[in-house]
């Protein structure tokens, strides 16, 4: 075998094994229905299943719109119909499970299920809403965050 497609096949297995969560993707959709937008470097975006999530991205739901989201530490997210969920802050190390995850739900609901992160440190995830400042402790909850403006 040349010497040049030996190694086309060694950079191509090596591109096969990096995970979805390449390029600093943090997390990916697994599910989505209705009217879903991210908002990725200030550009909004239609979601659509197979989408990577960047820490600093905003996901908004519409009035028939719900998302299932898997994150780079296993953990799982969903969001309801008009809801608002801002990823400020996503670390993860995959060999310690080390790390800390923020996110800021504005309005609508969240439900959670916990990751690698949280068993490794229950301390190192926080979800933030406009009244309170929640410390994930448990593996699996739902937050409700009713809209400022009703």
């Amino acid at each position: 075998m040349p010497l040049r497609l030996s190694g086309f096949i060694i950079a191509l297995l090596a591109t096969a094994a990096i995970p979805a969560w390449a390029q600093d993707a943090i997390g990916q959709i697994k599910t989505e229905t209705g009217t879903v937008l991210i908002q990725h470097n200030g550009a909004p975006e239609s979601a659509a299943i197979g989408v990577r999530l960047f820490e600093s991205d905003s996901i908004t739901t519409s009035q028939d719109g719900s998302i299932g989201i898997t994150f780079a530490d296993n953990s799982t997210m969903s969001l309801g119909p008009n809801t608002r969920l801002d990823l400020d802050t996503f670390q993860f190390d995959s060999t310690t499970h080390l790390g800390n995850f923020n996110v800021s739900l504005e309005k609508g609901t969240l439900a959670v299920k916990s990751g690698d992160i949280v068993r490794q440190t229950p301390e190192a995830m926080h979800i933030k809403t406009p009244v309170a400042l929640l410390g994930v402790r448990g593996t699996e909850f739902v937050v409700l965050a009713a809209d400022k403006s009703r």
